[in-house]
C-alpha cells in the first residue's frame, strides 16, 4: 500500500454506517477519532494481513486485540470452527466442548479450580464482581487508573482529584451511588493500596487489576508491586481478582499470575480462549465459585455461554500453543527482534520514544520518559502519535488507533514481516525526528 491507494468504498460504507449505528461504529476505537480521518473496512484476514474492502493489503498488530496468536484464519482452527456448524450453531445446553475447554484453562492457570464459561470479557469481570461481593459481604471495588475491564457500571470509573477518593463516573448512564462504590487509585502506586486498605479495608470486597495493564497502553507492574496486592488483600480478607482477558495465554500458556508467581483469587480471562470468537470465563479457588447458581446463591447466566463455535475455536488454538514452550519463545523474540529495531530508530532520529514490551505484546509511547501510570501515559505526545498511526497506515501498516491501546504479534509473523514494519518505521520516525 502506498500514499495513492484508494479508500472509496471504505469511505462510502462509512459515511452508511453514520446513519445507523452511533459514530458509524460498533465499537468508538474503530471510528479513529483518536488519530483522524476515516476508519477502513475490514472484508477479510490471513495470517498476519488485514485486506480492506478497496483491495488494500496491510501487516496487521492489531490482531483482533489479541485473539489471533496463531494467525488469522489459521487453516486448523477453521477447520474445526467449520465442523462445529455443521452440527449446528448453538443448542442453549450443556456440551462436551464445554468440558474439554474447562480442563485446558484449568491445566493452564491452577489456581482456577472451577470457572465458569461467558460470552465476553465484561462478563467475565462482572461476574466476578458480583461472586467477590456475595463471598466477603461487602460492597465496595478497588481499581486502578487507566485499566478497563469492560463496560459494566462499576468500571466505567476514574479517580477524583485525590489519589485516593472514591469515583466519578467516567460515563453518562452510570449512577452516582454505583459509581460510588469504587475507589480508583494510580496503577504501581504500592503505598495508595496499603493507605486505601487501612481506611477502607472492611468494607472492600474486591481489588480488580489488570496485572500487566494493557488499556493505556501496555504498562507493566514495578517489582513488588503484584506481590503487595497480594498481601494486602489477603490480610484484610479482600479477593484479588486478575483480569486477564488480555494476558491470558498471551503473556505465556499461564497468564500473568505464572510469569510473576502472584496468585489471585479469581482470575477472568477472553480473546484467546475463544480463538477470535466472542467467549469469557471467570474462575478461582472452589469455595468462591461454588457460590454461583445453582449450587449457590449467585446468579449468573447465558444462552450463548459456552456456545459450540467458540469453545471449537478455543480448543483448537490452546491446543496449538500447548505444543510446546518453543511456541512463545518464538514469538517473544519476534516481537523483540522489532522493538529492539525500533528503539535503534527512534535512536538515531531523535524521536522521544519508550518502547514497553512483555511477551507478545508491545506499546510505543511517544514520550521522553518511562510509562509506569495512567498519568504519564496521558501526558505523551499524542499528536505525534496521531501521525505516526497515519504514516505507518500509508505505508501498509496496521497499528492501534489510540496510543492507548496494545500491539499484538502473532505466530504468523515472519522475519520478513519485521522487516517490512522497520522500513516503514524508519521512514516515518525520520519524517517525526525533523518535527521535534
Amino acid at each position: 500500500m502506498n500514499s495513492r491507494a484508494s479508500h472509496l468504498q471504505s469511505k462510502l460504507l462509512y459515511r452508511q454506517s453514520l446513519k445507523y449505528l452511533p459514530g458509524g461504529v460498533n465499537s468508538p476505537v474503530r471510528a479513529f477519532r483518536a488519530v483522524g480521518g476515516n476508519p477502513v473496512f475490514i472484508a477479510r484476514a490471513k495470517g498476519a494481513y488485514l485486506f480492506d474492502v478497496d483491495g488494500n493489503a496491510y501487516l496487521d498488530y492489531v490482531g483482533s486485540w489479541g485473539p489471533a496468536i496463531v494467525g488469522h484464519a489459521n487453516p486448523r482452527v477453521v477447520k474445526k470452527v467449520q465442523a462445529a456448524a455443521s452440527r449446528g450453531l448453538s443448542f442453549g445446553a450443556t456440551t462436551e466442548q464445554e468440558l474439554m475447554l474447562a480442563r485446558f484453562i484449568t491445566t493452564a492457570f491452577p489456581a482456577m479450580e472451577k470457572l465458569r464459561l461467558v460470552n465476553s470479557g465484561t462478563e467475565a469481570t462482572m461476574s466476578a464482581i458480583r461472586l467477590a461481593r456475595a463471598y466477603t459481604g461487602r460492597t465496595q471495588i478497588l481499581k486502578f487508573d487507566g485499566c478497563y475491564h469492560g463496560h459494566a457500571d462499576s468500571f466505567l470509573v476514574k479517580a477524583g482529584s485525590g489519589s485516593m477518593t472514591f469515583g466519578v463516573a467516567d460515563s453518562a448512564g452510570v449512577p452516582a451511588r454505583v459509581a460510588q462504590d469504587t475507589i480508583s487509585i494510580p496503577f504501581n502506586d504500592a503505598e495508595a493500596v496499603v493507605t486505601t486498605f487501612e481506611r477502607n479495608g472492611n468494607k472492600i470486597a474486591a481489588l480488580i487489576v489488570e496485572p500487566v495493564a494493557g488499556n493505556m497502553g501496555l504498562v507493566l507492574p514495578e517489582p513488588g508491586f503484584l506481590a503487595t496486592l497480594r498481601k494486602v488483600t489477603r490480610h484484610y480478607r479482600s479477593v484479588l481478582i486478575f483480569d486477564e482477558v488480555i494476558t491470558g495465554f498471551r503473556v505465556c500458556f499461564g497468564g500473568v499470575q505464572h510469569r510473576y508467581g502472584v496468585t489471585p483469587d479469581l482470575t477472568c480471562l477472553g480473546k484467546i480462549v475463544g480463538g477470535g470468537l466472542p467467549i469469557g470465563a471467570y474462575g478461582g479457588k472452589a469455595e468462591i465459585m461454588e457460590l454461583v447458581s445453582p449450587q449457590g446463591p449467585v446468579y449468573q447466566a447465558g444462552t450463548l455461554s459456552g456456545n459450540p463455535l467458540a469453545t471449537a475455536a478455543g480448543i483448537e488454538t490452546l491446543t496449538i500453543l500447548s505444543r510446546s514452550k518453543a511456541v512463545y519463545d518464538k514469538i517473544e523474540a519476534t516481537t523483540s527482534a522489532l522493538c529492539n529495531g525500533i528503539e535503534e530508530i527512534a535512536a538515531r532520529y531523535g524521536v522521544p520514544l519508550q518502547v514497553a514490551q512483555l511477551g507478545s505484546l508491545f506499546t510505543l509511547f511517544f514520550s521522553p520518559g518511562k510509562v509506569t501510570n495512567y498519568r504519564e501515559a496521558r501526558n505523551c505526545d499524542l499528536k505525534r502519535f496521531a501521525r505516526y498511526f497515519r504514516g505507518m497506515l500509508k505505508r501498509g501498516i496496521y497499528v492501534p488507533p489510540s496510543q492507548f491501546e496494545t500491539n499484538f504479534v502473532s505466530m504468523a509473523h515472519t522475519p520478513g514481516d519485521i522487516a517490512k514494519t522497520l522500513t516503514a518505521m524508519e521512514r516515518v520516525l525520520k519524517l517525526l525526528g525533523r518535527s521535534i
